[in-house]
């Protein structure tokens, strides 16, 4: 059953698939309404499942399930997990790679391997005010209030002297 993702209760579980590239206005209304169509159909053993998704910067997908009403079980996350690998195949796209950072340079979001990342921490051309993006959030709330932080205060912090 999708539901807006605003609606949804701040202790949904989420799940964050940041791309590798912007994707375009087209890409995007195609990837909307596929998202509309899975979660529409999206069932744990036959059970409607309350989700709900946005995008963010043209880049990242979040999905968001109420688990107050029905539990994700492992064939659920099995089939969104296969959706998003579908749309990677589609979109030539990278969303599953969770060893790469995305953070911004000004309005740009920049999209690095985690030794990249590591790299510029050292050359001092990331910085502990840098603003990345923590996709290791669990909940909407989470997502609110620490997706988007400085480095400081993220897992990023530890290659940041």
């Amino acid at each position: 059953m999708l539901v807006d993702f605003n609606t949804l209760p701040k202790d949904s579980r989420v799940w964050i698939y940041q791309a590798n590239r912007t994707f375009t206005d087209i890409e995007l209304q195609e990837i909307q309404s596929k998202l509309n169509t899975f979660i529409e159909n999206w069932t744990a053993h036959g059970s409607d499942l309350q989700a709900g998704y946005t995008i963010k910067y043209k880049r990242f997908i979040i999905l968001a399930l109420n688990q107050n009403m029905n539990k994700a079980t492992g064939c659920s996350i099995d089939a969104s997990v296969h959706f998003i690998q579908e749309l990677e195949k589609e979109y030539d796209v990278d969303l599953m790679d969770k060893m790469n950072v995305s953070y911004k340079q000004g309005d740009f979001i920049a999209y690095k391997t985690l030794t990249d990342f590591r790299q510029m921490a050292k050359d001092r051309a990331v910085s502990k005010n840098t603003i990345v993006f923590n996709n290791l959030v669990n909940n909407i709330e989470e997502f609110n209030e620490h997706w988007e932080v400085p480095a400081s205060e993220s897992w990023h912090a530890r290659f940041i002297k």
